[in-house]
C-alpha cells in the first residue's frame, strides 16, 4: 500500500491478492489486480501533519485542519461605465 499527498489531492495505490481454494469440491480461485483512487482534500487540510494506519486491512488516514486560516477577497464591483 502506498500512501502520498501532493498539492491537495490524497492518492491511494496498492495491490489485492486473494486465492481460495476448495480440496473437497476440487476447485480453487485467485484474484489479483492493482487499484488507484485519488481523493481531492477541502480547502484547509493540513498535509505536513497527516497520519495514516493499516490495520487489519482497514487504512485510517488522519489529516487535521491547518492552523493558518485561508481567507478569500471580496472584490469590488464597478458599474461597468468607467473607461480606461
Amino acid at each position: 500500500m502506498d500512501v502520498t499527498v501532493d498539492d491537495g489531492v490524497l492518492t491511494l495505490r496498492g495491490e489485492k491478492k486473494s486465492e481460495h481454494q476448495d480440496k473437497d469440491r476440487g476447485w480453487s480461485e485467485r484474484y489479483y489486480g492493482r487499484f488507484e483512487r485519488s481523493i481531492v482534500l477541502p480547502d484547509g487540510a493540513d498535509e505536513e501533519n497527516c497520519q495514516g494506519v493499516l490495520r487489519d486491512g482497514v487504512l485510517t488516514v488522519r489529516m487535521p485542519k491547518s492552523q493558518r486560516t485561508t481567507r478569500g477577497r471580496r472584490i469590488p464591483l464597478g458599474d461597468g461605465a468607467t473607461q480606461h
